[in-house]
Formats: structure tokens, C-alpha cells, sequence
């Protein structure tokens, strides 16, 4: 299998489920900088991986953020990633991308995920699902 060609001919039962959430998610840095803040997040639950949250990227200060144009990656469910470390920081990455993800995983393209051991990420009730709102 080349990395031009999806996962999924070989592995037709690999799962990546996608559910779309209406909590408020908040992604942080370690500094306590607020870095995306969302009502709108895909919950991502992809076979033999942890849970992920990818938050719209309308949704993410970008301003925060700098792209890291040398590092990329490949997932044979979701194709190529791109990714950000902080911005005017060295150091690992704190998020990631498939901006032009594999059909079976549309949904993911425009969003953009956290690495939860390097920010923070919260949830909460989003506005509209407090009782009475």
C-alpha cells in the first residue's frame, strides 16, 4: 500500500468513528493561554487509539499558533497531517491536521486536534445545553 492510497481496501473493519459534539471544549497551553475555544469540536474515536477532539478551524487563534512546514505524517485512515507548535516557541508540536483527509474520514477536514499531554484540553456545558438557556 502506498501513501497515496487509503487504509481502508486492506482493512475495510478498521473504525474511525466521528461524533460531533455540542459541549464547550477549550484548548490551553501549559502557560495558560487560551488557544481554540469550541461548541462545534468533533469527538474522534479511531480503533486502537486514544479519544480525540478536533476543534473547527474557525474555532483555533491560529495567532497562537505557527506552522511547522517541514513536519508532516501519514495515517493510511486519514491521510497526510500537518502540524503547529506554539507560536515564537521551539519545541514539539501541540497540534495537528488532516486538511485533506481520506473520504471515509471527511468530516475531520478543517478541523484541527490537540495533543492532550501538551496542552490542555477541557469540557464543559456549552450554552445552550444549560437547562433553562
Amino acid at each position: 500500500m502506498s501513501e497515496e492510497e487509503s487504509g481502508y481496501g486492506a482493512r475495510f473493519d478498521y473504525r474511525v468513528d466521528i461524533m460531533r459534539r455540542r459541549n464547550l471544549l477549550t484548548a490551553t497551553s501549559k502557560a495558560g493561554v487560551e488557544l481554540a475555544r469550541s461548541e462545534r469540536a468533533l469527538l474522534v474515536d479511531e480503533q486502537n487509539h486514544g479519544l480525540v477532539f478536533y476543534f473547527p478551524v474557525g474555532d483555533v487563534d491560529l495567532t497562537k499558533l505557527a506552522r511547522i512546514p517541514d513536519r508532516t505524517s501519514y495515517c493510511p485512515y486519514k491521510g497526510h497531517a500537518s502540524y503547529w507548535g506554539l507560536a515564537g516557541e521551539a519545541g514539539d508540536p501541540v497540534a495537528w491536521a488532516y486538511e485533506t483527509p481520506y473520504p471515509q474520514v471527511a468530516q475531520i477536514a478543517g478541523h484541527i486536534a490537540f495533543y492532550q499531554n501538551r496542552v490542555t484540553v477541557s469540557i464543559g456545558i456549552a450554552a445552550a445545553l444549560v437547562k433553562g438557556a
